[in-house]
């Protein structure tokens, strides 16, 4: 299955998703139950990567830290007003083991599923959680020297950072996982990089994922950057990314690689070998409501543009329907998925759900479709669907005054996408709560002589315009705040076409 060179992944919380079966059939239910209308429903939708979130053996020593600490324990109750314990299932990124979980189906199930998504030209994407473990995993007895160790004098100035634990061979204090600027994760234990023996360790775990699925989203995957793991452990560390996503692929070529990573880190782990990096600085600058910083952003070259992966929300942000106001979702959702590189979607953003589930819950609360959200998903939806959207060559354009003393040009963020063949598209978004008006050239050369349509594509508007005028002056645009549009352009054969307002 060869990938478009841009692609479309779906998230789904795997626990989340069969608590919601077992609801509806009235038992418990495994990945052989989620129906072959819902994997039809990805694929008509035009999706190319489907991640299932959580689908490892977790275990009880992570799920008791979950039960048991008060801030998390207030979370829980205030996102669910009928909140039992049996809610609580751990966060599953405390792995235990790298084998589907047994309330799951096991990997039999999961084989089953990926037949399923594959016979539809969907790619599975699993979790790989390289910084840390859960402190029940077979490694804490059998292979210590696997955890990165502490002492009397740390475990008594940072109780937040470690905890003694009784292993089989003998009570060892042993540090939570953690990155450089905030306490421990108690439910979870590092992973030393330092230790050449554990590195190989993992790339064999890799190794083995890479023969259940398509690909993998790997867990904060610049806290094992030896710059990284030096500056917060204090231990020097061999690069672990580059060896592992080349002897990965080496056995198991077009294997895909995403990377969860922040504080400019993107470009780094691209040219270690993923496919993929999270675009937080795209998201951030998006919240903050103003066009230049997201123009300034799109200015990137297309090598590390073409890698980004682009979302609005994932598990780990706030719902973007909680984040946005419906008509900045709606244009910020424009830019997020109509620009290069990978089209991230959460499970239930398209619905408008605003509540954020946490990792240690198996359950979300029940909500109300949000109609006039869930509508405009599924035009954009279609519109991803568009071969120039897809596989395309897209360009960024300028916004050039429309009179003077007018300075509303500076809220808008314009640019193209050409082919394959000659397909010609133009997106526009004003990103002001203020109406604006600018020009704009379009970067085709074969405008002269011919009328042009251009057809809304996310919504009903269709004009006419001169290739003459286009060439001289570029296109003329006046929009409302927040507005958008994604115009499919194509020149007009037959003059009787064009009706008689706009000849």
């Amino acid at each position: 299955m060869s990938l478009p060179r841009y692609p479309s992944l779906y998230q789904i919380n795997t626990r989340v998703q069969l608590s919601e079966l077992s609801t509806s059939l009235g038992r418990p239910t495994t990945l052989d139950d989620i129906p072959d209308a819902e994997l039809d429903g990805f694929a008509r939708d035009g999706f190319d990567l489907v991640w299932l979130l959580g689908v490892w053996q977790t275990g009880e020593a992570a799920r008791s830290v979950s039960r048991s600490n008060p801030e998390w324990l207030a979370e829980y109750q205030r996102i669910l007003p009928d909140f039992r314990e049996s809610d609580v299932s751990g966060s599953c990124f405390a792995i235990q083991d790298y084998h589907v979980h047994r309330d799951f189906g096991g990997d039999e199930a999961l084989i089953r599923l990926r037949e399923r998504l594959n016979k539809r030209g969907l790619r599975l994407i699993l979790d790989f959680v390289p910084n840390h473990l859960a402190p029940d995993h077979r490694w804490v007895n059998e292979h210590t020297d696997f955890i990165v160790a502490g002492t009397e004098e740390l475990l008594s100035v940072q109780p937040q950072n470690y905890r003694r634990f009784e292993t089989t061979t003998g009570s060892r204090i042993l540090a939570y996982g953690r990155d450089p600027y905030f306490a421990g994760w108690p439910d979870t234990l590092q992973l030393n990089y330092g230790n050449p023996a554990l590195q190989e360790a993992l790339l064999g775990e890799l190794q083995r994922i890479a023969g259940q699925c398509d690909g993998v989203r790997c867990d904060m995957a610049m806290l094992v950057l030896p710059e990284i793991f030096e500056k917060t452990w204090g231990i020097t560390a061999a690069p672990f990314w580059p060896m592992a996503t080349a002897a990965v692929r080496a056995k198991t070529p077009g294997f895909l690689f995403l990377a969860e990573v922040y504080w400019d880190l993107e470009w780094t782990l691209q040219q270690q070998g993923f496919d993929y990096t999270y675009d937080k600085r795209l998201y951030d600058r998006l919240v903050e409501g103003t066009a230049p910083p997201v123009r300034g952003h799109l200015l990137a070259g297309l090598d590390f543009q073409d890698h980004l992966a682009r979302f609005l929300e994932n598990h780990d942000e706030p719902r973007a329907a909680a984040t946005f106001v419906l008509e900045v979702h709606r244009a910020a959702a424009v830019i997020t998925f109509l620009t290069p590189g990978l089209r991230f979607f959460h499970q239930g953003q398209r619905e408008g759900k605003r509540v954020r589930i946490p990792m240690h819950l198996g359950r979300g609360p029940v909500e109300k479709l949000d109609a006039s959200l869930s509508s405009y998903y599924e035009n954009l939806i279609v519109c991803l669907k568009d071969l120039a959207f897809r596989d395309g060559r897209w360009q960024l354009l300028e916004a050039r005054t429309a009179w003077h003393g007018n300075r509303s040009n500076a809220a808008f963020v314009i640019f193209s996408w050409s082919g394959p063949g000659d397909l010609r598209r133009l997106v526009a978004v004003n990103y002001a709560g203020h109406q604006g008006q600018c020009y704009v050239k379009l970067p085709w050369g074969d405008l002269d002589g011919q009328t042009w349509q251009l057809c809304d594509k996310l919504g009903s508007a269709v004009y006419y315009r001169n290739g003459d005028d286009l060439t001289r002056d570029g296109l003329y645009l006046d929009m409302p705040a927040w507005g958008y549009h994604a115009f499919e352009v194509t020149a007009v054969q037959d003059k009787g076409d064009i009706p008689v307002m706009f000849r």
